[in-house]
């Protein structure tokens, strides 16, 4: 493929992503987030290839931030889902002292 052509399907890709994205409910955002971590881990299998098939350094260039990218929203997609998760558990109660009484 030319340039041109694999420039024109980056900006499309990220003007469709962008309205998908920004169409989604506030509520649904986060566990979307956590669901998403699979297609970035696409990403960054999308971005090992590119770089093993590199014949000029623009590729090798593309490739390499597509696998930044790619890891930095998996590791932040379960940076998200952790703390998402730890607002539904149960905090442990304080304990009282031997006689009784909360205070020091």
């Amino acid at each position: 493929m030319s340039l041109m052509t694999e420039i024109t399907i980056f900006v499309l890709a990220a003007f469709v992503g962008f309205e998908v994205i920004s169409k989604v409910p506030t509520t649904l955002h986060t566990p979307l987030m956590s669901q998403t971590n699979a297609i970035h881990g696409i990403v960054m299998l999308g971005g090992l290839i590119v770089v093993g098939y590199a014949n000029d350094p623009l590729e090798y260039v593309i490739g390499t931030i597509a696998i930044a990218f790619g890891a930095i929203n998996i590791v932040g997609g379960f940076m998200v889902t952790d703390r998402m998760l730890g607002m539904f558990s149960k905090k442990p109660k304080p304990k009282a002292d031997a006689d009784g009484k909360g205070g020091s």
